[in-house]
């Protein structure tokens, strides 16, 4: 898997991929749209950032790229990849329950915050990518 040169993008599958890791300097891209939703994505190689309509959507720290992000009424998955373990924070319902699975292997169950916002941590192994999946219970 490669990072994502153009920042942010659509895939034939509906989903979007966005993020690039290894840039020495911020870059960002505004108005991309897709599905009717506005995009907003700002990524190097410390930090990934994406917002949806101008609300939060997705951070890592350090940078990542993602790939075929997909997001239903009951949570979201993706792929991950980056250089070493990141912490990614997602927006999702307030003050809900989810389980995570990383490489279809329960990670646990979360609680979002009154914002919304889901914490979680990213081994990469030797391949440096991930799948995500979070679920609302």
């Amino acid at each position: 898997m490669a990072v994502i040169s153009e920042l942010i993008r659509k895939e034939s599958n509906g989903t979007i991929s966005f993020g690039n890791y290894e840039l020495k300097e911020k870059s960002k891209l505004d108005n991309f749209e897709s599905k009717g939703d506005i995009y907003k994505v700002k990524t190097f190689h410390e930090i990934t950032k994406l917002e949806k309509n101008g609300s939060f959507l997705y951070e890592s720290v350090p940078g990542t790229a993602v790939t075929a992000l997909s997001e239903t009424e009951d949570g979201m998955s993706f792929g991950v990849e980056g250089k070493e373990d990141a912490q990614i924070t997602v927006g999702l319902e307030d003050e809900a329950e989810y389980q995570i699975t990383v490489n279809d292997k329960d990670a646990g169950t979360y609680k979002t915050n009154l914002g919304g916002k889901l914490s979680l941590s990213v081994e990469f192994d030797d391949t440096h990518h991930v799948d995500v999946v979070i679920k609302k219970i």
